[in-house]
C-alpha cells in the first residue's frame, strides 16, 4: 500500500473504531459484533506496524477503548487494567510462543474461557470488601461498589485473609438469566440487550443498585491485581489459592507446550454451546510471574498474554413460513420458522425478520435457503439469502390483523405496521405489563405470571379492571394469600394518585415515551386538554413534531380510548397534574438541550434545575432552541447549534444563571 492511502485509511479506521469503542464500552449498545471489531483493529495495527509515524497516542491500538462515567466516583487503578492482543488463527499462537521463548526459557502456559463480560476490579481489606470499579480507560475506572455487592456468588467477606487484597473478575450474565430479562423488556416492549455482555454492562452501571440486583449478575475471578501479606509465585497457583478463599473461578489448565494449548483451545471452542455464560475466546498466559516481569508489557497489551477469539458461527437452513406476532401497541413483526439447524450450542428454528422492509431488501421468500447466525451467539438473525428456492414465494403483510380481524396500517414515515383496534386480544396482556410498570403506574405485585392468570380468568379485559378487582376474586389466584391479597389491593389504591405523566406513559400510546408524557402534561392543565387538542396543537409542543402529534391526536380520537378514560376518572385516578412547570422562573419560556457529560451534574439534575427555574427541555436542536448545555464529549448537536448561532452554556454557566 503506497503510503498517502495508508494515511487515508488509518485515519478512517482510527475514526470508525473510536465510534464503535463509544457505543460498546461507555453505551452498552454495540451496532457490530466483537469478530467484526477486532478485525477492524487488527488492520490498523497492520498498518501502524508498517508505517509507525502513523502512530497517534490517541489510536485505538495504544489505549483501552472505555471511559469512567459522569454518574459515579472515579476510581485510579493502581495496577492498570490492561487488555489482551487477539489472534485469530493458531499459526498467530505459535507465533506468540515463539516470542515468549526468545525472552524466557521453558514457559508453562494457563488456558482459561474467555468470558464475555465487563472487567472489574474488586478490592478486600482484613477480609472485607471494601471497593469495587470497572475497568474504564485501563487505568480510571468507576466506583461501583454498592452494584457488585448484588452479585450473590462474589463473596463479601473472606476467612483467612489476606491484609490486602485486589482481584479482577469478569461480570456476565448467564444465558438464562439474559433470556428472563429480555422476556420481560419484550413484554413491555422495552429497549432489549442485544447480548448478554451488554446487559451485563448495563445492569452494573446501574444508578440505582436495586435495578442491578434485579438483574441477577455473576462473576468470575481471574486475576490477583494486587497481595499484601501472601506470596504467590504463578498463575494456576494464585487462581488456586482463589478458589480456595471462596472466588468463583472459572476452569483452567496448565500446559508445558503450544500444541497442548492450541488443542485445549480448539475443545474449548467445541464445547461452547455447552455452556451457561457466553464465552468469544479462549485465554493462554504465561504462567511464571517472574517471566511475566521479563516479557513485560506494550502501551496496550502485556506480551505474557494472548486472547484467541473464535469466529461466529454461520449456517444455512430453509425458510418454511413466516408468522405474525402482535406487540403491546399493535405493531406486527414477522417472525421466520426455519428447519431446526444447531447453531453455537442450541437448536434454532425461528428468528425475527423485523418488518416488511428488511424482508424486502434481503430479498428474502418464504422456501429461500437463508444464512442465519446467532448475535452475540444469542439472538438468532438472517444475514442474507443463499440461494432462492424453486417454488419460494414472497411474503407480504397481511391487510388484517391475524389476532382480531381488524384493519392493519403502516403510517407515514414509519416502517412498523399496526393494528387499530385497541381492544386487540393479542395486545391485552403486553399492555397490562407496561401499564403496571415501574415508570408507568408502578403497581407492586402485578408481574407477568399474577397478570396472566388474571386474564385467564377472565377478571380483566382492560386496565380499567384492575382497578375494580375484590378482595375475594384475589384471593382466587394462585399462591395469594390474605396478606398478598390486600397487599395487592393497596398497591392498587396507592397507584391512583400518581401524578398524571404517569397514567399517560402508562397508556401506551405509540411514540410517546416517560419524557413527552411529562412534557405533555406539563403544557396542558388536565386530560380533557390533553384529549381535545387537535394535530397541530400537539405537534407544536418543542421536540414533538408532526409524527408524535398525530399518535397523540389519534389515540385520544378513539372511543375505545374515550371510554377507558372516562372509566378510570370514575374509579378515581388523577386526571389533572398536582404541579405543572414553574411559570415566572428564570428559564421562562426557554428551551434547552443538553449534550455531552456535564463535570458534576447528571442529565436528570440538570434538566430539574431548568425545569424548576421555568424552562423545559428538548432532545433535538432547532431554531426553537435557546440554550444548548454542553460538556466534555458533545457532538452533533453542539455542531447544530453553533451552525444556528444558538447559545451555548457550560455547567458552571447554568448555575451561574440561576443565582440571578
Amino acid at each position: 500500500m503506497l503510503y498517502i492511502e495508508a494515511v487515508t485509511k488509518a485515519e478512517e479506521l482510527r475514526k470508525q473504531l473510536k465510534y464503535h469503542n463509544d457505543l460498546y464500552y461507555n453505551h452498552d449498545a454495540p451496532e457490530i459484533d466483537d469478530f467484526t471489531y477486532d478485525k477492524m483493529l487488527r488492520e490498523l495495527e497492520d498498518l501502524e506496524a508498517q508505517f509507525p509515524e502513523l502512530v497517534t497516542p490517541d489510536s485505538p491500538t495504544q489505549k483501552v477503548g472505555g471511559q469512567a462515567g459522569a454518574k459515579f466516583s472515579p476510581v485510579v487503578h493502581t495496577v492498570p487494567m490492561e487488555s489482551l492482543h487477539d489472534s485469530f488463527s493458531f499459526e498467530e499462537l505459535r507465533d506468540f510462543d515463539r516470542k515468549v521463548r526468545e525472552v524466557v526459557n521453558n514457559p508453562l502456559y494457563v488456558t482459561e474461557p474467555k468470558i464475555d463480560g465487563l472487567s472489574v476490579s474488586v478490592e478486600y481489606r482484613n477480609g472485607v470488601l471494601s471497593r469495587a470499579s470497572t475497568r474504564g480507560d485501563g487505568v480510571t475506572g468507576e466506583d461501583i461498589t454498592e452494584n457488585i455487592r448484588t452479585i450473590k456468588s462474589l463473596p463479601k467477606t473472606l476467612e483467612n485473609a489476606p491484609d490486602f487484597l485486589e482481584v479482577r473478575g469478569e461480570v456476565y450474565m448467564s444465558f438464562e438469566s439474559f433470556e428472563a430479562l429480555t422476556k420481560r423488556q419484550e413484554e413491555n416492549e422495552g429497549k432489549t440487550f442485544k447480548n448478554p455482555r451488554n446487559a451485563a454492562a448495563g445492569s452494573l452501571r446501574q444508578k440505582d443498585s436495586k435495578v442491578t440486583a434485579e438483574r441477577d449478575l455473576d462473576i468470575f475471578i481471574f486475576n490477583i491485581q494486587q497481595i499484601e501479606g501472601e506470596e504467590i509465585s504463578s498463575h494456576f497457583d494464585a487462581l488456586n489459592y482463589l478458589e480456595s478463599l471462596g472466588f468463583p473461578v472459572t476452569f483452567h489448565k496448565r500446559f508445558d507446550n503450544i500444541d497442548s494449548v492450541i488443542a485445549e483451545i480448539n475443545d474449548i471452542g467445541g464445547n461452547r454451546g455447552e455452556y451457561p455464560f457466553a464465552i468469544d475466546g479462549a485465554v493462554v498466559k504465561v504462567d511464571s510471574f517472574s517471566m511475566r516481569d521479563e516479557l513485560g508489557s506494550t502501551a496496550k497489551f502485556p506480551r505474557w498474554a494472548e486472547a484467541y477469539k473464535y469466529p461466529p458461527e454461520e449456517k444455512v437452513t430453509k425458510l418454511l413460513s413466516v408468522e405474525i406476532n402482535v406487540g403491546r401497541t399493535g405493531v406486527l413483526t414477522p417472525v421466520g420458522v426455519f428447519e431446526p439447524v444447531l447453531l453455537a450450542g442450541t437448536t434454532v428454528s425461528r428468528a425475527t425478520l423485523h418488518n416488511q422492509d428488511f424482508i424486502d431488501e434481503k430479498g428474502i421468500c418464504v422456501g429461500d435457503k437463508v444464512v442465519i447466525r446467532k448475535a452475540g451467539d444469542i439472538i438468532p438473525e438472517v444475514l442474507s439469502v443463499a440461494e432462492h428456492g424453486d417454488n419460494s414465494e414472497p411474503f407480504m403483510f397481511p391487510d388484517t390483523c391475524p389476532s382480531c380481524g381488524s384493519k392493519v396500517i403502516r403510517e407515514e414515515g414509519e416502517a412498523a405496521i399496526r393494528c387499530t383496534n385497541t381492544d386487540c386480544p393479542a395486545q391485552l396482556m403486553r399492555h397490562l405489563i407496561h401499564f403496571v410498570s415501574r415508570d408507568a403506574m408502578d403497581i407492586e405485585g402485578l408481574g407477568p405470571a399474577v397478570l396472566e392468570q388474571l386474564v385467564d380468568a377472565e377478571l380483566v379485559k382492560s386496565p380499567a379492571d384492575l382497578y375494580k378487582l375484590t378482595y375475594e376474586q384475589v384471593l382466587t389466584l394462585d399462591k395469594k394469600k390474605d396478606k398478598s391479597a390486600q397487599n395487592l389491593l393497596n398497591a392498587l389504591e396507592k397507584s391512583k394518585d400518581n401524578e398524571l405523566y404517569r397514567l399517560v406513559f402508562a397508556l401506551g400510546i405509540p411514540h410517546i415515551g416517560l419524557k413527552a408524557a411529562q412534557v405533555l402534561c406539563q403544557t396542558f392543565s388536565t386530560i380533557d386538554d390533553v384529549m381535545n387538542a387537535d394535530v397541530e396543537q400537539i405537534s407544536a409542543i418543542d421536540g414533538f413534531g408532526g409524527i408524535m402529534g398525530e399518535a397523540v391526536a389519534q389515540y385520544f380520537s378513539l372511543d375505545s380510548t374515550k371510554a377507558l378514560i372516562e372509566e378510570l376518572r370514575a374509579l378515581g385516578l388523577k386526571m389533572t397534574p398536582s404541579q405543572r412547570k414553574t411559570q415566572g422562573g428564570v428559564f421562562e419560556g426557554k428551551t434547552f438541550v443538553l449534550t455531552g457529560t456535564l463535570p458534576t451534574l447528571s442529565r436528570k439534575e440538570a434538566s430539574k434545575i431548568i425545569e424548576d427555574n421555568g424552562g423545559k427541555t428538548s432532545s433535538s436542536v432547532s431554531k426553537k432552541t435557546d440554550y444548548v448545555l454542553a460538556g466534555e464529549a458533545a457532538g452533533s448537536k453542539l455542531t447544530k447549534a453553533q451552525s444556528l448561532g444558538i447559545t451555548i452554556i457550560s455547567e458552571a454557566g447554568l448555575l451561574e444563571m440561576t443565582k440571578k
